[in-house]
């Protein structure tokens, strides 16, 4: 008869190669890659301004609901990216930028170009919404980003959280109907910012964790997510993509054919 202390030996051997394969492998093969590319000395000599992805002048006839993304600096970038939302309403000419910063105020507005480099690296668009459910949902997304909780001097903690993708991701959290989510790079987007470690999330998304150290995430447009220390892979058939640690999404678009 296998004793109680030889069962969890074994299935802590197992579980370590498991965490070993999936996550702690691909992180460091990615921070290898990371390693190899140039990147400023700091944020002095970092690049801030529009990479040009958005219109200059968006048309005012339209409402728009954008999430961005681009890799942070430093040795972050190799595993981190940088979230953030740009808004804008019906009638409006110009955009509205939301970040959360690790200095002063956390909560930004207007600090930097919708589409601006952020420590260099060009942001991509990870999420965008145009039309009468933008207009509709935009209402929602200023109330939740009013409402976020962790605003104050001193409440940004890079990880694991509550950071800039904490604030992201709990704001898209809060909007039914609104299956957009932050890419699975973007660590801290796990932390639990309404202090609930399970439940279910406004847009559908159901989750589980601890802190945000160690969790699971099923639905909201996310697919299904295990995140280990911010690291996460999954999969997500609707999107025909598998996350890599690291690496971020994998596509397969030519499955849809």
């Amino acid at each position: 008869m296998i004793s109680f202390a030889k069962l969890f030996l074994r299935f802590s051997r197992r579980l370590l190669l498991f965490l070993l394969a999936v996550f702690i492998l691909p992180a460091l093969l990615h921070l290898g890659v990371w390693s190899l590319t140039d990147r400023p000395d700091g944020w002095r000599q970092a690049t801030w301004s529009s990479a040009g992805i958005l219109p200059l002048t968006p048309s005012p006839d339209e409402a728009t609901i954008y999430v961005m993304t681009a890799r942070t600096g430093g040795i972050k970038g190799a595993f981190a990216t940088h979230s953030w939302l740009v808004l804008k309403p019906l009638g409006a000419s110009t955009y509205d930028r939301y970040d959360v910063v690790g200095w002063g105020n956390p909560v930004r507005k207007n600090a930097y170009d919708a589409d601006g480099h952020w420590y260099s690296n060009k942001p991509k668009i990870s999420y965008r919404l145009t039309g009468k459910k933008a207009e509709l949902l935009l209402p929602q997304v200023e109330k939740a980003i009013a409402a976020y909780r962790w605003r104050k001097r001193g409440d940004y903690t890079i990880w694991p959280g509550p950071n800039s993708n904490t604030f992201v991701a709990s704001v898209l959290g809060q909007i039914p109907g609104l299956a957009a989510a932050t890419p699975s790079t973007a660590i801290g987007r796990d932390f639990p910012a309404d202090g609930r470690w399970i439940g279910r999330r406004k847009n559908g998304a159901l989750f589980a964790t601890l802190g945000g150290y160690f969790g699971v995430v099923a639905g909201g447009g996310r697919g299904l997510e295990i995140n280990f220390l911010g690291l996460v892979a999954g999969i997500n058939p609707g999107a025909l993509e598998v996350a890599i640690p690291a690496f971020g999404a994998l596509r397969f678009p030519e499955l849809a054919s």
